[in-house]
């Protein structure tokens, strides 16, 4: 199949780039001595959780329950790492079969009490990570004392088991040549993290953090076990502009076509909010909500929900009504959940396609849709 054969908007992903992107990463982590447990957030897909996994991931990470119950017909380690709180959400997770290993990351007693009931009721051990806040200030617990005692209550609470601590390093979003002082300053909150909790008598056997902006550095940052990125298996114009990746390294586009060029010194493409999402990008100078992946100073600088406005004034390309064009969105977690399906490609032909497993909140398994 060609493109030309595609309706756009469609996402594609370049399989050769995309093994690149998994085989570097896998490399860097095993070179270091870190379980790879890759976020399947990004890609929400059983056919890329499978390569994760085949080239030596320790298990996968997951948002939501959802996601958990589809990943584990790939692994049998799975984390959710998330607070699963309310009882629809907790029975969902208590659907993975035994042979799971089923970890969860929790930042309160509350979460701490409903899991050990659920647990209690379905009379299965859940391995806890307590997450403290690395300066993301958006989940975990600021305070240490107040983390050490929320592992206190997870062994009170058989059959959780506490296994270890998490962050998140997501407030570190500068240019990779910029990171030195926030890295430092979150390697000795790691440090200071692990050494209370084994003054503590806790010493935490696993120690997850990582991100894809940080990914990279994550050897750097001592006592860290295990590193969680998502994104890098895909990339995007964000990842890409804070020299994360190289442009070459973004694998994943949005096929559009030019439906109009009436307006001079523009072009409009079928691709609005709902193929390219709404996100800006973070950490990086840049306008606009993606760009053209072989003419990248060509963005998409305004959108309606159906409609993409190229903004031509950077470039002397006037393209054609009907012409095809590739686009890098800002963030590809989004993109890849508004779609049920993604293309693989190879040069100019579709060779492969594989379904957006995770996508949605999956109520169709639980009513036999």
């Amino acid at each position: 199949m060609t493109f030309d054969q595609l309706e756009t908007p469609v996402p594609l992903v370049d399989l050769d780039v995309m093994a690149r992107n998994l085989d570097a990463m896998q490399a860097y982590a095993t070179s270091h001595a870190l379980s790879l447990r890759p976020h399947t957030k990004t890609h929400k897909s059983v056919f890329v959780g499978g390569e994760q996994m085949r080239r030596g991931a320790a298990g996968l990470t997951c948002a939501t329950p959802h996601e958990a119950t589809v990943m584990q017909q790939v692994t049998d380690d799975v984390l959710v790492a998330y607070p699963v709180i309310g009882h629809a959400k907790l029975e969902r997770l208590f659907l993975l079969r035994d042979d799971v290993a089923l970890r969860v990351q929790l930042d309160s007693a509350h979460a701490i009490d409903e899991l050990a009931a659920a647990a209690v009721r379905h009379d299965r051990a859940v391995a806890v990570t307590v997450e403290f806040d690395a300066g993301m200030h958006r989940v975990g617990v600021p305070s240490l004392d107040d983390a050490i005692a929320l592992a206190r209550h997870v062994r009170a609470n058989p059959p959780l088991e506490f296994s270890g601590i998490a962050f998140y390093p997501g407030h570190i979003r500068e240019p990779v040549t910029s990171q030195d002082a926030a890295l430092e300053r979150l390697r000795h909150k790691v440090v200071e993290a692990v050494e209370a909790f084994t003054q503590a008598g806790l010493p935490p056997q696993v120690v997850s953090g990582g991100s894809t902006p940080t990914m990279w550095r994550s050897h750097e940052i001592t006592g860290v076990t295990e590193i969680r990125p998502g994104t890098y298996v895909y990339n995007d114009r964000t990842t890409a502009e804070i020299g994360v990746c190289r442009w070459a390294d973004c694998a994943f586009t949005v096929l559009a076509t030019v439906v109009s060029t009436s307006v001079p010194g523009q072009a409009v493409i079928d691709a609005g909010a709902k193929a390219l999402g709404r996100e800006p990008i973070r950490g990086a100078t840049g306008e606009g909500w993606g760009a053209l992946v072989d003419r990248p100073e060509v963005t998409v600088s305004r959108m309606s929900e159906e409609h993409g406005i190229l903004d031509l004034s950077g470039s002397d390309w006037r393209p054609q009504v009907g012409e095809q064009v590739r686009v890098v969105p800002n963030h590809v977690c989004i993109v890849t959940h508004l779609n049920d399906v993604i293309f693989g490609v190879r040069g100019g032909e579709v060779v492969t396609s594989w379904p957006v497993d995770a996508r949605g909140r999956g109520y169709g398994q639980l009513i036999g849709v």
